[in-house]
Order: C-alpha cells, then sequence, then structure tokens
C-alpha cells in the first residue's frame, strides 16, 4: 500500500512517516503544498494524509482537487484546524476521515488501517470479470472470452488491464502504470509498458492501426474508452 504523506512539521513529517513504514505501509513524504498535489495527480497512492496549513496550496485544496480525479483513493486530513465548520468542510471536499492536532499516533495508524481496509474489501467485493468489445475478461484466472474462443493473458497484462479498466476514460499516465503495475522492484522502461498497450491492442483492437479501446496520450500516457 502506497501513502502520500504531506506535513510541513520536519519532526511531525518524520515520526508519522517512521511508523507508517514499521506497519509495512510504503511511504513518500512532502512538506509543500503545490509539490504535493503535483506528486497526487501523477503518482498512483492508496491514501492521502494531508495537513491543512501547507505553503502555496492547501491541504484542503488538494484534498479537492485529487477527489475530483479519483473517487476511490483514501483521504486522512491532520490539522490544528479543530472548529466544527472545518471538519464539516474537509468531509464536504472529499476526505475520508478528519483528525485533529495534537493526536495519539496509535489513532492516526487506526484510521488509516480501517480505511484501507474498507478499500481492500471494496475491491475484493468487485465484479472479478468485465466485458467489452464483444469479450469478456477474468481477472482472477486471467482468462478471456472472445468471438474466437478462449486465451490468456499474463499477469502483467492482466494487472495493466485491470488498471485501465478501473480508470476507464480517464488518462493514466506511464508513472502511474509503472508504479501499480510493476512496483519498484523491477522498474521497467517506458518502451515496455508500450508494447504491453501493443499487446492488449493486438488481443482487443478490430483493427490495431486505429484503436477503439486503447487510446495513447501524446507525452503523457494512456486511456481506456469501452
Amino acid at each position: 500500500m502506497r501513502i502520500l504523506l504531506v506535513e510541513d512539521e520536519e519532526s511531525l513529517n518524520r515520526i508519522i512517516r517512521m511508523n507508517l513504514e514499521m506497519e509495512g505501509y510504503e511511504v513518500v513524504s512532502c512538506d509543500h503544498g503545490k509539490v504535493a498535489l503535483d506528486i497526487a495527480e501523477s503518482q498512483y497512492f492508496d491514501l492521502l494524509i494531508l495537513d491543512v496549513m501547507l505553503p502555496e496550496v492547501s491541504g484542503f485544496q488538494i484534498c479537492e482537487k485529487v477527489r475530483l480525479q479519483n473517487k476511490k483513493v483514501g483521504i486522512i486530513i491532520i490539522s490544528a484546524k479543530d472548529t466544527s465548520n472545518d471538519r464539516i468542510l474537509g468531509l464536504k471536499l472529499g476526505a475520508d476521515d478528519y483528525l485533529t492536532k495534537p493526536f495519539q499516533l496509535e489513532e492516526l495508524l487506526l484510521r488509516v488501517h480501517n480505511i484501507l481496509r474498507r478499500s481492500s474489501d471494496e475491491k475484493a467485493h468487485e465484479a472479478v470479470t468485465y466485458a467489452f468489445g464483444g469479450f469478456e475478461v477474468n481477472f482472477a484466472t486471467y482468462v478471456v472470452q472472445g468471438p474466437d474462443g478462449t486465451f490468456e493473458l499474463t499477469k502483467k497484462e492482466a494487472l495493466l488491464l485491470q488498471l485501465l479498466v478501473d480508470k476507464q476514460n480517464e488518462v493514466v499516465s506511464r508513472n502511474q502504470i509503472l508504479q501499480a503495475v510493476w512496483g519498484y522492484d523491477v522498474f521497467p522502461s517506458t518502451r515496455t509498458i508500450d508494447n504491453f498497450i501493443l499487446a492488449l491492442r493486438k488481443y482487443f483492437e478490430p483493427d490495431i492501426k486505429n484503436p477503439r479501446y486503447f487510446h495513447s496520450i501524446r507525452s503523457v500516457g494512456y486511456k481506456f474508452t469501452p
């Protein structure tokens, strides 16, 4: 699970990050609002932890912009702003939880765990099959039923297709694909992604030269349009 931690108080940032990493999470930390927004929009995360008072761009603004683009990512706001109006605003902007400072680290870790567990439970209950263009894909077995019979995807092909399907009609950057499908253990070149997209086109496109489903977005990434 990947977490973006945005907190401009250095000591608190360091303590929270250390504890999250001890729990087994992969943490990217930042202390600047504008930089954090750029990171959140260009990389894949399961959860954001946002302070409110940040340089240039506030945690509220980050929350609002990210939520418009991503309905599934978890968002926790941590803030010294503890009025009911502040909490209501944070939740209205799309935060899943709001924790006021000072707080016990154990409480934050429990809230992180609960949000990520709910997210995992929702994914587990999502349909494991997806149909488009005369094909039915089973993401549990990687088997595809098509007009001309069945065939099997590789694990990486299935993961890439599922990511694109989950974000259908959205542009998915190459960085997001690398992190979600390959992680950090093996970091292939972007050419590898292009080859995998080409493989999906060969499987599913009626005309590879004029894609109907898998679109290249120049200098950014790809978009799946069912």
